[in-house]
């Protein structure tokens, strides 16, 4: 995603292109780790994800800033968050190893509604009534999702759990900072990530086959791919402008889901994730108001007990860094 304060060039429409493509290509690396999650353990297959990007990524960070091609600055809040960043991932392959794309994507979407009510927690910013609203929709997609009474799946506690750790991952990053060169970000994310994941692909590894390596180059190529497009989206639109197309992953992972795996969303499953859906429209368009003016506040709020809202990517703003960022 652009820094705050970057240039955009005035061609909407071809940065719009640039962003749904970069959407519609995460459910297909979705697709291809569930394939594969059928013969190898998702846990090698996070590992796999990150060192194929670190092998793609690392000579194009090393061309583009030389020698010094990892942050130098924050390591700290470098490494909190590509923690988070992996755990994120790698509960989420555990999921859809077990359920539906379709089902998996919209609990996971949870994670930026969590990122609201950890942020008012956390980094005291304001609640609005939208904000209020949109938890409370999110709360109740979910709980739909999870059918209290019922057994309750683990693939939908694990997508769930993913969806908590990417929102403990953009509180992070959104209390660090949103001025990190993104090319650096990157590169420590899939070195780190790779290091992280070393000893749980250790212990499940399953040397792939020839037939399988092209699946593998995928996941981690398209993945990287997927997170450069979002880069260069933000070079000609703007953020309220992309944002809302995050939600073309979910529609991607139906057809995907079906088309490949033969699922068929249940109706308590269409129901939660459109709740989901909705909540996270609410979010956008109360950053969108909020660039123009504050909104009234659910009640009064002691002086200094907030942060001024920013109009860059806030934390919903951040999806599109990548979960699948590698």
């Amino acid at each position: 995603m652009a820094p705050v304060g970057s240039a955009i060039s005035s061609q909407p429409a071809k940065g719009i292109a640039l962003m749904a493509l970069a959407m519609l290509l995460i459910p297909i690396v979705d697709g291809i780790a569930k394939y594969l999650s059928a013969d190898y353990s998702p846990f090698f297959l996070s590992w796999a994800r990150y060192a194929v990007a670190s092998a793609i990524v690392l000579p194009a960070a090393a061309i583009l800033r030389g020698r010094h091609f990892l942050p130098r600055e924050r390591r700290k809040s470098h490494v909190a968050r590509t923690v988070c960043l992996v755990a994120a991932m790698t509960l989420y392959f555990l999921s859809i190893a077990r359920i539906p794309l379709a089902t998996a994507v919209s609990a996971y979407f949870v994670g930026p509604i969590i990122a609201v009510a950890l942020s008012v927690i956390i980094l005291k910013e304001r609640l609005t009534r939208r904000r209020f609203v949109s938890l409370v929709l999110g709360f109740a997609g979910a709980i739909i999702i999870l059918q209290p009474g019922t057994v309750i799946e683990p693939g939908i506690l694990l997508a769930l759990g993913a969806g908590l750790f990417f929102a403990l991952y953009l509180v992070a990053t959104r209390h660090a900072s949103t001025a990190s060169d993104l090319i650096e970000t990157l590169a420590f994310q899939c070195v780190v990530g790779t290091i992280l994941l070393t000893p749980q692909a250790l212990l499940s590894w399953s040397t792939p086959t020839w037939e399988d390596l092209t699946f593998f180059v995928g996941l981690g190529g398209l993945s990287a791919a997927s997170h450069v497009l979002a880069i260069a989206a933000f070079r000609f639109a703007d953020v309220s402008s992309l944002s809302p197309l995050v939600y073309l992953e979910l529609i991607g992972a139906v057809f995907i889901g079906y088309f490949a795996f033969n699922e068929v969303p249940q109706g308590f499953s269409i129901v939660g994730a459109a709740l989901i859906v909705f909540a996270g429209y609410l979010l956008l368009n109360s950053h969108t108001r909020m660039c123009k003016r504050p909104e009234k506040p659910l009640e009064p709020l002691p002086l200094g007990s907030h942060t001024k809202p920013l109009c860059a990517p806030d934390s919903l703003q951040s999806t599109l860094r990548r979960r699948k960022s590698t």
